[in-house]
């Protein structure tokens, strides 16, 4: 019984250290932006098809075609997409990146099809190890290490870095920043990139659980990821982490603690529980206090 908990415990966890990453890339574009970027959703497809492609010769080449897939991807999309549209009012910018997750995802359906397809990435990692009597899924503990180091990364990076203080004072102030003499294309491209990052990292350990790649792999991601955004708090980086977090492991526990036949109404019993908090507090959990408190 104890067992059981805890590995339920555990893959609530590696859950939602998977949707606080996703939600860390949107939340770092919407903070410098003030962009709902869900073309993330495709940077997470592209790392996935980067892993599709390059799991036969090595994993450490899946993942770094991963990562270059989706950071330059990242890159093209602002360059493209979003550059043009800077100073745009937010509904023209929500608008565009639902054109382009779209036009992505449907290019890459005429390309490869819209049928899943199966990658055995990362085999050795399917086994189970001993912990004080309990044996815990490999999987799930890597993917609560990687999640733990990424975030600790990204925020060391934000704060100890002289790029990511540009980043912190252009979500502050973007047009004092420019003044100040900070560069905006370059803080702008380099949020784009982390997300990018970040989203390869989902994409490779989301792979490595389900064992499918497919173009709307990421959508349901960046949804729910969105959702633990608000609720952690809109243009708050640690909001939007923990946020996420909360969301993923609140499916898990919904899953492990509903009876069967209620199990199917699984996300109506999370939004109910999102529609009650954001009632009580509409700012969310770790509302922003300009960006001195948000990061």
């Amino acid at each position: 019984m104890i067992g059981q908990a805890v590995q339920v415990l555990v893959d609530a966890v590696s859950v939602g250290g998977l949707y606080a990453l996703t939600a860390l890339g949107i939340g770092l574009i919407f903070g410098v932006m003030r962009l709902i970027n869900f073309a993330h959703a495709q940077l997470i497809m592209i790392a996935g098809y980067a892993v599709l492609l390059f799991f036969a010769q090595s994993a450490v080449l899946a993942v770094l075609g991963a990562v270059a897939g989706a950071v330059l991807l990242a890159l093209l999309v602002e360059r493209m997409a979003f550059r043009p549209l800077r100073g745009a009012d937010p509904a023209t910018l929500l608008i565009a990146s639902f054109a382009v997750n779209f036009l992505i995802e449907k290019v890459m359906i005429m390309l490869v099809g819209s049928r899943p397809k199966g990658v055995d990435f990362l085999p050795m990692l399917a086994g189970q190890v001993e912990i004080a009597g309990v044996r815990l899924q490999l999987l799930q503990l890597v993917t609560i290490l990687v999640s733990v180091v990424l975030l600790v990364a990204t925020t060391w990076f934000l704060k100890s870095t002289r790029l990511g203080l540009e980043m912190r004072a252009a979500a502050e102030n973007f047009r004092m920043a420019e003044v100040l003499g900070i560069r905006a294309n370059r803080v702008i491209a380099s949020a784009f990139a982390i997300s990018g990052l970040l989203a390869a990292a989902v994409a490779c350990l989301f792979v490595a659980q389900t064992g499918l790649v497919q173009p709307r792999m990421g959508l349901q991601l960046v949804i729910i990821a969105f959702v633990g955004t608000v609720i952690g708090g809109l243009g708050s980086l640690p909001g939007a982490a923990f946020g996420g977090f909360l969301v993923g492991v609140a499916t898990i526990l919904l899953e492990a603690l509903l009876p069967a036949e209620l199990r199917v109404f699984r996300e109506a019993f999370l939004f109910l529980a999102v529609a009650v908090v954001l009632i009580f507090r509409p700012q969310g959990l770790i509302p922003a206090r300009g960006l001195a408190g948000r990061i």
